[in-house]
């Protein structure tokens, strides 16, 4: 609503032909005609500028940036940059549309349109106030580099201001009025999307030892850096969040073709972390979790995958600049992790799902450049070539009951239950429930997999012939033939037998604070 005042404010006064606001621009306007009738080459000057300082410009900018950040895996400033752009260009039409107001009588240029907001005005406002004040301040700019930004950017919007006035093409009122409108977007869309520009966070105290003496909080970073776009900035910005809370400086640790983050956690451990942010996708996060379980160090994850399942179940955002902010700033929560083997495996742990049949298949064929270029979606177009994966006969058993057998395309067993775009697989499980969710899928026919989603989707409980679930602590499935396996994510090779069994509360994780 302050945001949104002085927008308010200077439209009333407008429109209610308030005596000194009218006077002030008819004046300025019969001034600046006058100039210009004897000053053509002024003129011309300003009509260069303003074939430079069209509103498109501004929003092409913006939409360079944002594809820059996209490219970055800055995700929700991405989407905040074109939200906010597209809201300008709305209601800067939508505000000419409604209110109709002629423009000066004595223009110096041909302009068709309504004068009252300038578009100009309002476009160079908000690109001034996205890129020059908000996104430093998100990112955590030094302060000279903000500075380097925000005086360019101002000079802007005062460039293109003073280009409207000069050529008659708006009133004063007109310009004021597009920056108040500028300021109530950027006021309302980065309040919308939680970002907080211009807050610096305080460095908490270094802990004191018995004696008296600081022990400087230690951290570790495993990092799969063919996951993390760049690297070096990246770093910078862990190091330099670190250090603002108080952290020593970090054990900087990156994952090998031939170690996923095995070695990288348990050089972790030696080095007395308190806590480990690994930054990867889910098969790193998945085998660093492995190897800190039962430490009670806790894992901070900072999503950087295809899938970021266990960051999505866990509510971490998926932009990695607010992901680090907010586990940073979190809070400690146990949760289970799940103990697995079969035939062909080592015993290991995953953290999100296990599965067996079409969902391995998808993943397992999911090309990796697709996925690099466009992430999780590649998994829709494996699943589109694997749609008539065929069933296969499987024999079931949960904890110490009989075993059922049952003709199955897919079986999944979860820790978590959500997947990419919110898709409730497993709509009851939880984290930090110490039971196993199983979930058997089973459509006959390609043309049931809508009704299959469908019953997905509406979170439906009923148990029916081609969808079942069951829960438990530990769970056995034998296949009759070999099959496709994966454990969160990754494919682990066909084989015959899983076997799973949770883990109750061995895996501290850091997640954002409740809201």
């Amino acid at each position: 609503m302050l945001g949104a005042l002085p927008f308010i404010v200077i439209t009333l006064l407008v429109f209610q032909d308030w005596p000194p606001l009218r006077r002030w621009d008819l004046s300025v306007a019969g001034e600046v005609a006058e100039y210009g009738a004897s000053h053509p080459d002024v003129v011309h000057f300003w009509q260069v500028v303003a074939a430079i300082t069209v509103p498109w410009s501004a929003r092409a900018i913006i939409a360079i940036i944002a594809f820059y950040l996209w490219h970055r895996r800055a995700r929700v400033l991405t989407i905040w940059l074109l939200v906010t752009a597209g809201a300008e260009l709305g209601l800067v039409q939508a505000t000419k549309a409604i209110f109709e107001r002629p423009r000066p009588a004595q223009m110096l240029v041909e302009i068709d349109g309504w004068s009252y907001v300038s578009a100009h005005a309002a476009a160079a406002f908000v690109l001034a106030g996205a890129l020059g004040v908000v996104l430093p301040s998100v990112r955590g700019w030094r302060r000279r580099f903000r500075l380097l930004v925000t005086l360019p950017t101002i000079a802007v919007v005062w460039i293109v201001s003073v280009d409207r006035i000069m050529l008659d093409a708006h009133y004063v009122s007109d310009v004021l009025g597009g920056w108040a409108l500028g300021l109530a977007i950027l006021t309302a869309t980065s309040i919308g999307f939680g970002l907080r520009p211009g807050l610096r966070r305080r460095r908490r105290r270094t802990p004191i030892d018995h004696d008296g003496a600081s022990v400087p909080t230690r951290a570790a970073v495993i990092v799969n850096p063919i996951k993390v776009g760049d690297g070096v900035a990246f770093r910078r910005k862990v190091n330099r969040a670190l250090a603002l809370r108080g952290f020593d400086d970090p054990l900087w640790l990156e994952t090998q073709q031939d170690d996923a983050g095995n070695a990288m956690a348990k050089r972790a451990i030696e080095n007395e972390s308190d806590l480990v942010l690994v930054a990867g996708g889910d098969g790193t996060v998945r085998v660093v979790c492995a190897a800190l379980a039962y430490t009670g160090i806790p894992v901070g994850v900072i999503p950087a995958g295809t899938g970021n399942l266990l960051a999505r179940n866990l509510h971490i955002p998926l932009d990695l600049d607010d992901a680090l902010e907010r586990i940073l700033d979190g809070r400690d929560r146990r949760i289970d992790l799940v103990k697995v083997h079969g035939d062909g495996l080592d015993t290991d742990r995953f953290a999100v799902m296990a599965g067996l049949g079409l969902d391995a298949a998808i993943i397992s064929d999911a090309p990796p450049q697709l996925k690099a270029q466009i992430g999780w979606t590649a998994y829709l177009v494996s699943a589109a070539k694997n749609i008539n994966h065929p069933s296969v006969r499987v024999r079931i058993c949960l904890d110490d009951d009989e075993p059922v057998e049952r003709r199955v395309r897919t079986i999944v067993v979860g820790n978590v239950g959500m997947l990419q775009a919110n898709i409730p697989l497993l709509p009851d499980a939880r984290p930090d429930d110490g039971l196993l969710d199983v979930v058997m899928i089973a459509p006959r026919r390609v043309t049931q997999w809508p009704l299959v989603f469908w019953r997905v989707m509406t979170r439906t409980k009923r148990t029916e012939m081609y969808l079942e679930r069951f829960t438990g602590r530990k769970v056995e499935i034998t296949a009759a033939v070999d099959v496709q396996r994966q454990l969160d994510g990754d494919g682990v090779g066909p084989g015959r037998y899983l076997a799973a069994e949770v883990e109750p509360g061995c895996l501290v994780v850091r997640v954002p604070k409740r809201r």
